[in-house]
């Protein structure tokens, strides 16, 4: 058991390692092949082990499942695929006791279709109360057209019509309507939501779509154009303000949430899913907002040095302006998984690359893992709050190859198959060599696992310091020596000018993303004789780094082999 409190004190989501899991593809205990809550609870020693302080978990409420749960039905229970209330408050109690924090994911943008509320909308006549709390309105053309051509983020219009004419708002999947936070029930209902599981004893919030909860109203609502897809998620490249995108009147609703997550104790960390403009991002971590806000540059950028230390530097700066810490992520369950997508060539189009079923361009697996484990210790080091995503700490790559009877994200209907969807990056996880699911559950699990993962499971792995885990168990060890929650980052003269070489706090990194080995400098300034971690392994005076590789130094005062 590792207590994180004196690494970390009261603001312990400045530099905490925060590994996220998506519940349906974690561990399934009762053999229906969705992970569920007990499932979790018992693999909570993995997390531990890994060295991680706190768990992320993906919504787990009642839902139709339309979106993988992003669909809530009700924002008080558990769904019973997932489990009770009883077991999530035993996760919780068992992540206590193991020294972990348990933050949830909060869905304020929308609702589930099947919710109370949007019944009731339903039932209701236009104009009535009940519809007041989401975006309805009169169509076009005598209530033939949508009232607007804004489009959904998954593809297709953003508005469906009901019985009586009218038209609801959907920024996502038709079946998750768009609640409207000027409506005062609104506001107070997801107040109490948020009471509900502080009280039950969780450390924080994720509040999914952050950047879009506030909407321009006004009539006549504003079109938007044919090219509003080019900015599908952000507003980004807009003259003026978007409507419904990164709008002013977004930050009054945070500050509502922060002043009431600052009533608890200890304090509660609050981060947004913010896909803002990076110029922007800013304004949502400050004093007086969220403590957090992901930093999806990173996740972005490209695997090259220059690419790499710009966007090091531009979110620093961004985060250091408003005295938050900066965020650092590489995968999660919405993007191709980064053992797969940093092994792409520069300039290939993702979305085809997955209709081909990872053909076009073929990867080389071996040349991915490689850049993968590099890119993982690169992030490790920088500091401020890493978020792992689940598998990534076993090098699981995109299973671009699913066949389509299989998949369920509502990304590949709504775009008519134009866009395969995010299943590739959530298959469930492999836990042993063996089984029908690798150890993930005891049948079967919702979406089919590559005879691949098998030597990627945590049994394969366990015990061997140079498999993917094994880096990560190292680094993470590592990093919470080495770096304090005060560390800055110092850029050093590397030794070639496409080698990224900094210190943060007593640790030095060494990232070469070339595709030729770099010589390393002589006895390096300030470090110990050779590094004390690689992403491949180096033999003991390796005086090169490989290719596609990052190895830390260790300043004297704290030169010690890896716990």
């Amino acid at each position: 058991m590792h207590t994180p409190e004196p690494h970390l004190g009261p603001q312990w989501w400045r530099n905490a390692v925060i590994y996220q899991i998506y519940v349906r593809s974690f561990a399934d205990s009762d053999g229906d092949g969705v992970g569920d809550l007990p499932g979790i609870t018992a693999r909570l020693p993995h997390i531990t082990q890994l060295g991680a302080d706190a768990v992320w978990l993906t919504p787990f409420y009642p839902s139709p499942m339309r979106d993988g749960g992003y669909d809530v039905a009700d924002h008080r229970d558990v769904d019973p695929r997932f489990g009770t209330l009883d077991d999530f408050d035993a996760l919780v109690a068992r992540a206590h006791a193991l020294g972990l924090r348990v933050i949830v994911d909060i869905v304020p943008n929308h609702t589930s279709d099947q919710h109370t509320w949007f019944q009731e909308a339903l039932a209701a006549p236009p104009g009535g109360p009940a519809r007041a709390r989401y975006v309805f309105r009169d169509g076009r053309n005598g209530g033939t057209r949508p009232p607007t051509d804004w489009q959904s983020v998954f593809g297709g219009p953003a508005w469906r019509q009901v019985d009586d004419g009218q038209w609801y708002l959907h920024l996502f999947d038709a079946t998750q309507p768009d609640l409207d936070w000027t409506h005062p029930e609104v506001v107070a209902e997801f107040h109490d939501i948020l009471r509900f599981w502080l009280d039950r004893g969780v450390d924080g919030f994720r509040f999914d779509v952050a950047h879009g909860m506030a909407k321009d109203l006004a009539e006549p609502l504003r079109d938007l154009g044919p090219d509003q897809m080019h900015h599908r998620i952000v507003g980004d490249g807009w003259r003026g303000d978007h409507p419904f995108w990164d709008r002013e009147e977004v930050h009054g609703l945070l500050r509502g949430f922060r002043r009431l997550t600052d009533t608890y104790r200890p304090p509660r960390l609050t981060v947004a899913e913010s896909w803002a403009a990076p110029d922007r991002r800013g304004l949502y971590v400050r004093a007086d907002e969220l403590h957090q806000a992901f930093n999806f540059d990173f996740l972005g950028a490209s695997w090259d040095a220059p690419a790499l230390r710009a966007t090091v530097d531009r979110s620093l700066a961004l985060a250091g302006a408003v005295g938050a810490a900066p965020t650092w992520v590489l995968s999660n369950h919405d993007v191709i998984r980064h053992a797969s997508r940093l092994a792409l060539p520069a300039g290939t189009d993702q979305e085809r690359w997955l209709r081909s079923g990872g053909t076009q361009p073929p990867l080389d697996p071996d040349a991915a893992g490689r850049r993968a484990r590099a890119a993982a210790l690169l992030l490790l080091a920088l500091p401020g709050a890493a978020y792992l995503y689940q598998g990534e700490e076993l090098g699981l790559p995109e299973v671009a190859d699913l066949p389509d009877e299989v998949l369920r994200d509502p990304v590949r209907v709504r775009s008519a198959g134009a866009r395969k969807g995010r299943d590739g990056c959530r298959v469930p996880l492999p836990w042993e060599r063996t089984g029908p699911s690798l150890g993930f559950g005891p049948g079967p699990g919702w979406l089919p696992q590559p005879e691949t993962f098998a030597d990627l499971s945590v049994e394969a792995q366990r015990g061997d310091p140079d498999s993917t885990l094994g880096v990560y168990r190292a680094a993470l060890a590592l990093r919470r020596k080495a770096l304090t929650p005060d560390a800055a980052l110092q850029w050093n003269s590397p030794p070639h000018a496409d080698v990224l070489d900094f210190t943060a706090g007593s640790l030095r990194c060494l990232a070469n993303p070339t595709p030729e080995p770099v010589l390393l400098p002589e006895g390096p300034e300030g470090t110990a004789t050779g590094p004390v971690l690689s992403s491949v392994p180096l033999h003991a005076g390796a005086r090169l780094l490989p290719p596609d590789s990052t190895a830390w130094y260790l300043l004297p005062e704290t030169a010690s082999p890896a716990p």
